[in-house]
């Protein structure tokens, strides 16, 4: 396709931010923003000028994906926003309010930039102060022994979604998952610096919101794993599942030698070779009663057959961010695989 206008540089502009068009803008995204927030807040329906799908939410990362912004200042405060929500999971519309209030009052001082800057930050250090003592209002006592109280909170962040059509068996039901959810992300043991584990929301057409559950362990792709017939995996004998996971390249490719010199014995296939050697893992892994094999790299097709042939599901390319939290569940110490039929030299 053929572009209609020729490409053009990129345009750096500096405009002050007293101009009447961003005034105008921080305005309707602050009045957008302010008619979602609280019990009275209303639902917004977003849609493009061409067509498709229309979006019913007063959610603010639903808002803020789907607007486009072409200010710049408007797009920093919407990507803060939405890194805000995607750290803490809650707050957006009171972070996004907050933030067009701030600066659309900063406009109204005759303050110099730079003094600006140093009240917020002032006004911040007193805020994290304020949040981290014992006399913070927005902290609530919570006894883990009864979970009344927590179910009260959830019910009532459930039923401030007018969009979500819930009845009221529905969410009692949901307030107990989201609950359950929440309880298996709190470490079993107290630590200095916990860290709360992840829920993900897998969301399903077709089904009743009353057949929703909770799985507890890792989500991991797999699109090539057929879920049309039953799925067959190799078991121990007191039915667990074995899993091995490997941080490093599984394709048979061969070391990065840099600018050095790779020694092969005469009559040695290198491709064969390490592809021996991971047949000899794979049988390795097989005797082992490994029923699940994930690789944050390539898997070799030949091994990846091998494994299948032998019902053990090997999942490839995991990724980094798959593999932490992987890692820290399996307790696994990664290794590198050494070829001794070949040896290279720096």
């Amino acid at each position: 396709m053929s572009r209609l206008e020729a490409k053009k540089p990129p345009l750096l502009v500096r405009e002050p931010l007293t101009q009447d068009a961003f005034s105008q803008r921080l305005s309707l995204l602050s009045g957008m923003l302010r008619s979602c927030y609280g019990p009275a807040g209303r639902l917004k329906q977003l849609h493009n000028g061409v067509g498709g799908c229309v979006c019913t939410t007063s959610q603010s990362s639903a808002l803020l994906s789907r607007l486009s912004v072409s200010h710049p200042v408007l797009r920093v405060l919407a990507a803060s926003v939405q890194n805000h929500v995607a750290r803490f999971s809650d707050c957006g519309l009171f972070a996004a309010v907050l933030c067009c209030s701030l600066i659309e009052n900063f406009k109204s001082l005759n303050v110099a930039t730079c003094t600006l800057v140093k009240v917020s930050k002032h006004l911040l250090s007193l805020c994290m102060d304020y949040l981290k003592s014992e006399a913070c209002g927005c902290r609530v006592p919570v006894d883990f022994s009864s979970v009344e109280t927590l179910l009260c909170l959830v019910r009532s962040i459930l039923t401030s979604k007018p969009a979500c059509l819930l009845n009221k068996p529905e969410v009692e039901h949901l307030s107990m998952l989201i609950l359950k959810a929440f309880m298996l992300t709190v470490p079993s043991h107290a630590e200095a610096n916990a860290i709360l584990g992840k829920c993900l929301i897998v969301p399903v057409k077709g089904r009743r919101v009353v057949d929703s559950t909770v799985l507890p362990g890792l989500l991991i792709e797999a699109p090539e794993i057929q879920l049309a017939k039953p799925l067959t995996i190799k078991r121990t004998s007191s039915n667990l599942i074995k899993i091995a996971v490997f941080c490093v390249s599984m394709a048979g490719d061969l070391p990065n030698t840099e600018e050095g010199t790779v020694i092969v014995h005469h009559g040695i296939s290198l491709e064969m070779s390490e592809l021996n050697q991971l047949l000899e893992v794979g049988k390795q892994l097989v005797n082992d009663e490994v029923g699940l094999v994930v690789c944050q790299k390539v898997i070799h097709p030949s091994l990846k057959q091998y494994l299948k042939d032998n019902h053990v599901i090997a999942v490839d390319r995991a990724g980094l961010s798959v593999m932490e939290p992987l890692s820290r569940m399996t307790g696994n110490k990664f290794s590198v695989l050494n070829c001794p039929q070949c040896s290279s030299h720096n």
